[in-house]
Parts: C-alpha cells; structure tokens; sequence
C-alpha cells in the first residue's frame, strides 16, 4: 500500500485579545489591541490603535503633541474626518479619508498630529511596523498615498493599505514581508480570502461583527489566526469594517517602550536619554506646532 498524502496541521485555535482604552492626545476613545502581554506582533506588526469613530466640537479632536520614534514606521490610516502631520524632517501633510501616512523613524524622528479647527469627526487606525534589524538605524522618511488599490470582494470593498493581495500591490514602501487589507461590507457578506500559510495573521473588527469558523468577533476584539492557513472564510454583518494584518513572523526580539522600538532594553534606554537631553542631534524639532513637546514616562525596568 502506498503512504498517504502527509496532511497539514489543522490550523491553531483563534487567539482573542480585548481591545483596552488608551491615551493619544485630545478627546478621542482609543482602543488598543497591540502589543499586549504574550502578543506582542504578527508579522512585523506590532502596535495597533482603533481611535474613533468619535463625533465632537470644533478644536476638541485629536492633538498629539511633538513626541518621537526610533526603530519602527507608523503606519496612519485614516477613515473619517482630517488630520495635519507634521515631522523634524519639514513635512507638512493634511491626510484625508481613504489616505496613508507612513513615516520611517529609523535612527529618529519626532511629529504632532492635530484635528483640523473645524472638524468634527474621527475615524483612524494607526498601527506601527517594526523594522529589521538592518535598517532599524536607517535615515527617517515620510511619505503620503492619497490613492491606494481598491475593489470589490463579494459585496465587501476591499482596500490594500500595505503589501500585496488579491493581485494587487499596495504603494506603500515596506521593509518586511507584510499585508495590511481594510475591508467594508454594507450589508451581508459571506467571503473567502486567500492567505499564505507562512504568514500569521490577525483581524480586528473596527465597526459591526464578524463570524468565523462558528465564533463571533465583535467590534474591537482582535483574532489572532497563527499561520498555516491557506484561506479565510468569513461572514461579515451589515455595516462591518475590519482590518486584515499579516506577516511573516519575526525571528528577532524588539523591545517597546513609550514611543521607541529598539533590538534592546540598552537601545531603548539611549534613544530617552537623547530625548529628555533635549532632542539633540538625534531627533530635531517640529516646526509650526505651537504646544509642549510630549514627556517620555520613566522606563520600568530602571531601578528595579
């Protein structure tokens, strides 16, 4: 008798992770999902805020004083409403709904982002990418995607924020091998989507529910899939908006603190000490923001 076929593994149990309130800047709920205790990414994903959807007055939005990055690239996606970016590098971007910010901090980098004075709503998610080692300290970049490929999967909108997907390939510069998809449903919707099984994925429900493979995942309630699936069945509910993370996962260790991803507890530690130095040569200054650079918190592990 000849040997069957080696099967595949069945796929690892859904992962839940509860969204928990965070602080940005302003009046707008955040939600946040990663990192979080024995999560800390998928793929080189790894920081995920769901701000909004938030109705509020004129100049009561959001307000994210001048703060810095070392190590990652924050990655804006923005929904509803209007925010002005601003960098130590001389950018000045309004990003509107349906646009990209992306912005490499490398070595570091420091920017505000602000509410324009007549808005009144927010939507966003704003996640980070964690960079390879080998351009962890590379010069920082910013760059602004106003147009990102977009269409129709069953009766979902389908928009390719990062990587590639479906055939498509998403204009945003990446340093590892990531997708980011935003899908909207206005009604019923049972789809299918195509995964890579060297890939680990998450989806995370920004408004409305999902189900999938039996289980109910409800607004801000992150499902972590592991890799080793080839495919994705899921049935959204009217009204739904999720975001699809994947990657290959991480073979390296990162350190997240505050705003800074580092190789190090040590390369973490340096890059505050530069900031409370007074920025230095290392991170420069924001032009035409008119608030108080942001105070990094201590870090936990001194004096312990």
């Amino acid at each position: 008798m000849k040997p069957g076929k080696p099967q595949r593994p069945p796929p690892p149990p859904i992962e839940r992770i509860a969204a928990r309130s965070a602080e940005i800047g302003g009046s707008i709920p955040v939600r946040r999902v990663l990192p979080v205790r024995g999560r800390r990414t998928i793929g080189a994903w790894c920081f995920l805020d769901h701000a909004g959807p938030a109705s509020f007055a004129p100049g009561a939005g959001m307000r994210v004083g001048a703060h810095p990055h070392t190590g990652l690239q924050t990655f804006t996606w923005l929904i509803e409403g209007e925010v002005l970016h601003r960098d130590s590098l001389g950018n000045e971007q309004l990003i509107r709904p349906g646009q990209v910010n992306l912005m490499t901090a490398g070595r570091g980098v420091v920017h505000t982002e602000e509410s324009l004075p007549g808005e009144r709503r927010l939507h966003a998610a704003q996640l980070w990418i964690a960079l390879p080692p080998e351009v962890a300290g590379c010069a920082p970049a910013f760059e602004h995607h106003p147009a990102l490929p977009q269409w129709r999967i069953g009766g979902c909108r389908a928009t390719l924020l990062a990587g590639s997907f479906g055939g498509q390939v998403a204009p945003t510069r990446l340093h590892s091998p990531l997708v980011g998809l935003d899908l909207m449903s206005p009604e019923n919707a049972a789809i299918g989507l195509p995964l890579d099984p060297s890939f680990e994925y998450g989806i995370l429900p920004l408004t409305g529910e999902v189900h999938l493979g039996g289980e109910r995942i409800a607004a801000d309630e992150l499902a972590y899939l592991g890799s080793g699936r080839n495919a994705l069945a899921l049935d959204l509910a009217p009204g739904t908006r999720l975001l699809l993370i994947g990657g290959e996962p991480r073979r390296e260790e990162i350190v997240i603190w505050w705003n800074f991803v580092g190789g190090s507890k040590e390369d973490v530690a340096q890059a505050q000490r530069d900031w409370e130095s007074g920025y230095g040569e290392r991170f420069g200054r924001v032009a035409g923001y008119d608030g108080e650079p942001l105070k990094a918190p201590p870090l936990p592990w001194v004096g312990r």
